[in-house]
Order: structure tokens, then C-alpha cells, then sequence
């Protein structure tokens, strides 16, 4: 099931199985991604893609100073011939979001978002409304343009589950892009919204080794007490990177967590979490490189099955 839906989005997008796996994790977990890339690269074809294998509602609205929440989430109208206030759903009420430019927007924008993103939820004129499952948020942001934008505050950034880039492709892997776009391939769906909600149920199922779960916040915590941070992962942090383990056994095939499936995907759940101390910057004390620093210091586990 979960190779069908990878060999689908492959027919519009090369070279780009870390990415469809990050956010296959995410989708198997609850969780939410954010794309932080050079424009051109394929964000909008990605999330296209996976709701188009899925045979999921696709949204995808852009980010701009003068969006408002309402346009967001809907708004409530009153009718003559009902003689009532109706509601009219905004993009939200979809299973697949892409957020484009999410750092665009005025931070009231942004914040819509969190109950959404946190609770699968809206709230409209005292109201709950709940979303359909499944229902993730893909968002981008452009790393190099700054001018006019509003950076995601940490308490945002600490929803989405995991941070990654898509990155240039190889010449080959553009030369077989060209290709791509003279075939015109259409994503056939291969999974139902049904089915997939079963695979999110399996995971559930997945055995952690106490030792694991201990594995899991320990490397949190080490983030919280390293010299040249600031600030440290949260205990949601530990909750995704618990997540995404269990999710990354099920994809591969396992009925159990190894510490691999931990380790592998830590820096894409924990680095966007992360403040560095201005000593760490002075020293050239990249990120990338202390999570690996940290990585290496805490002991993995010896787990018998």
C-alpha cells in the first residue's frame, strides 16, 4: 500500500524519496511539515501529489499580508431565506493544506492555524467544528527572501512535527524531469482516506521497547542542557519523535521500533525547534552538526528480541 502510494507520486516528482518518506511519517502520525526551500523545486507538486494518490481533497492557498483568518477558516453569512447566520468553510476544511508562504502573512493569519494544526479542529462563533481525517498542513517558506515576511514564532514552529528541504535534483534527475513534464503523467488515486486512517490505526501497534522510550527523551533533554543552545526541544518534541519512530518501522515493514528509526529522523523533528546561542554561531557551531554531536553522545540502547 505505502509503496503504491511512493511508485505514484514518483511519476511527477525525481529524486525525492526522503521527502515523500518525511511526509509520509508525518501524514502516519498526526503531523504536520514544513517545507523550507528556494521556490521551483517542487513543494506544490509534492502535496498535489500525495493527496492525488490518496484520493484526497487538495487545498492550496498563498499566504499574503492582507490574508485574515476568515479567509482561512470561513466565514458566517446571514441568510434572508433562512433567516439565520450560515456558515461557509474556508480552505481549511480539506485533507491535504498547502500553506504557501506561510511566513507572509500577519502573525493573527498564523495563529489561525494552531488549533487546527493541535486539535483537528476549528472553532466558529463559539463553535467546535472537526476536520476530516485525515488532515495535514503542508507549509512553505522561502529561506533567502526576508523582506515583507513574519517569521513563525517558536510556539508555531513547535506544531509542525518536522522541518525538511527538498533541495536541487541532480543533472540526471533534471534530465528525467524534463521528460516528466513531456509524458504528462497523471496520478491515478491507490489508496482510499479509509484505508489509510486503518494504516494509522496499525501503527498504533507498533511495540517501543522501554528502553527506546527512554532513548527518545533523552535526546530531547540533551538539547535542553547543551552549552550552545538556548533553547531546547519540548516534551511535544518527544511526542513526534515517538511518532515518526513508530511510523518509520510500519513503512518499513517492522512490528517493532529499532533505535535507527529514531536516530534517522531526529534532525527533521527536533532542529526547527532549536535556538542557538549567539556563542554557536560566532564559532561556526552549525546545526546540523550539533545534532550529530548529540546523537553521538547519548548511549543507544541494547534492546533483545
Amino acid at each position: 500500500m505505502i509503496e503504491s502510494i511512493k511508485n505514484e507520486i514518483r511519476k511527477t516528482l525525481v529524486g525525492k524519496d526522503t521527502a515523500i518518506e518525511s511526509i509520509l511519517i508525518a501524514m502516519l502520525s498526526g503531523g504536520h511539515v514544513l517545507i523550507e526551500d528556494l521556490p521551483g523545486l517542487g513543494k506544490t507538486t509534492l502535496a498535489k501529489a500525495f493527496s492525488a494518490a490518496m484520493d484526497s481533497e487538495f487545498r492550496r492557498i498563498q499566504f499574503t499580508p492582507d490574508l485574515m483568518p476568515s479567509d482561512l477558516i470561513g466565514i458566517s453569512i446571514f441568510s434572508k431565506e433562512k433567516e439565520q447566520f450560515v456558515f461557509h468553510p474556508g480552505p481549511i476544511f480539506t485533507n491535504v493544506l498547502l500553506a504557501d508562504e506561510i511566513n507572509r502573512t500577519s502573525p493573527k493569519t498564523q495563529s489561525s492555524l494552531l488549533e487546527a494544526m493541535e486539535e483537528f479542529q476549528v472553532t466558529v462563533d463559539g463553535q467546535s467544528i472537526k476536520l476530516e481525517a485525515p488532515f495535514i498542513v503542508i507549509a512553505t517558506e522561502n529561506p533567502i527572501e526576508l523582506q515583507g515576511t513574519f517569521p513563525l514564532p517558536e510556539a508555531q514552529l513547535d506544531r509542525f512535527m518536522m522541518r525538511i528541504s527538498l533541495g536541487y535534483p541532480t543533472v540526471d534527475e533534471e534530465v528525467d524531469i524534463l521528460s516528466l513534464k513531456e509524458k504528462s503523467a497523471e496520478i491515478k488515486p491507490v489508496i482510499t482516506k479509509e484505508s489509510f486512517q486503518s494504516a494509522v490505526s496499525d501503527i498504533e501497534k507498533i511495540y517501543v521497547d522501554p528502553a527506546l522510550k527512554s532513548y527518545v527523551v533523552k535526546l530531547v533533554k540533551a538539547t535542553r542542557e547543551h552549552h550552545l543552545i538556548k533553547l531546547g526541544g519540548s516534551p511535544r518534541a518527544s511526542v513526534h519523535l515517538f511518532k515518526g519512530a513508530k511510523a518509520k518501522a510500519y513503512l518499513e515493514g517492522r512490528e517493532f521500533v529499532i533505535a535507527s528509526d529514531i536516530s534517522d529522523i531526529y534532525e527533521s523533528i527536533i532542529g526547527h525547534r532549536l535556538i542557538l546561542k549567539s556563542e554557536a554561531i560566532h564559532r561556526g557551531s552549525g546545526l546540523k552538526g550539533l545534532l550529530q554531536e548529540i546523537v553521538d553522545s547519548v548511549e543507544v540502547p541494547k534492546v533483545v528480541r
